[in-house]
């Protein structure tokens, strides 16, 4: 890792609610470096979204900052690409148009329109779906529809790459597959990825540090888990890696017995 790219710094999240303030986050600071794949991984309501959409630009904080590439962010931007687990595809148009919008908002006033839409072809080829660009959304399985919406962040060129649980919705043979696709991704862009998890061995298998997130209310990190696999990695030969069963082990003990006693 070469140097801090995304700094999170003492991040709170308070939400006014009819039963007066709820804290959702407190006291979160991280530092992610240029080129790595960090996790953010916790039960339900411990605040994973909320820290990513602070990071987004969808939710400004409380207290604390957060900066990219030593900017501070103040709302969203293209800077960051973001795929959520729906894909949010557009149904009147095809893959390539879904594609072309994201990168025609972003190069549309800078650069030719034969321009752009080389960087939807070279999108779309990543995710190697260059055979479906003209197929409409309703064509496409739930997988491909998914490599869509990471083609179209892709297609923006984003400083580092924003991952909401973008295969919690998919069949087990999908989300491993795409698991796959996403580690050669992003091994060819050298992309900084922060993605939310609730998936223990995904989080093991894709990432380089898994940030462990104590139970909601006034969530925190919890710890920090190294992933010092090197790579590439293969799932099937992982499995039956005694460091890569011990590095699970570690966070199943921090998710269902740590934290499960102290929410008891």
């Amino acid at each position: 890792m070469s140097e801090r790219y995304l700094q999170i710094d003492k991040v709170r999240m308070v939400f006014e609610t009819r039963k007066g303030p709820f804290c959702a986050l407190e006291e979160i600071s991280l530092d992610i470096y240029a080129g790595e794949f960090v996790s953010l991984i916790g039960h339900s309501g411990c605040g994973k979204s909320t820290l990513l959409n602070i990071v987004t630009g969808l939710l400004e904080p409380s207290d604390g900052h957060v900066f990219l590439a030593n900017r501070e962010i103040t709302g969203p931007g293209p800077d960051r690409g973001v795929v959520f687990q729906n894909h949010s595809l557009l149904p009147w148009l095809t893959c390539f148009e879904n594609v072309q919008l994201a990168a025609e908002r972003v190069f549309g006033a800078t650069e030719k329109r034969s321009a752009v839409k080389e960087r939807v072809h070279r999108a779309l080829e990543l995710v190697q779906l260059g055979h479906a660009e003209h197929k409409y959304p309703h064509e496409l399985s739930g997988g491909m529809k998914q490599r869509v919406g990471i083609a179209r962040a892709l297609s923006i060129e984003p400083k580092v790459l924003l991952l909401d649980e973008p295969f919690g919705a998919l069949d087990a043979l999908t989300r491993a597959h795409l698991q796959d696709e996403l580690m050669r991704i992003v091994t060819a862009t050298g992309s900084t990825v922060l993605m939310v998890t609730h998936d223990v061995d995904e989080a093991v298998l894709l990432s380089d540090r898994v940030v462990m997130m104590t139970n909601g209310p006034a969530a925190t990190i919890g710890g920090i888990l190294a992933i010092d696999l090197p790579r590439p990695r293969d799932r099937i030969a992982l499995a039956g890696n005694k460091q890569y069963v011990a590095l699970r082990a570690e966070l199943l003990e921090f998710l269902y017995r740590k934290q499960m006693r102290e929410a008891a």
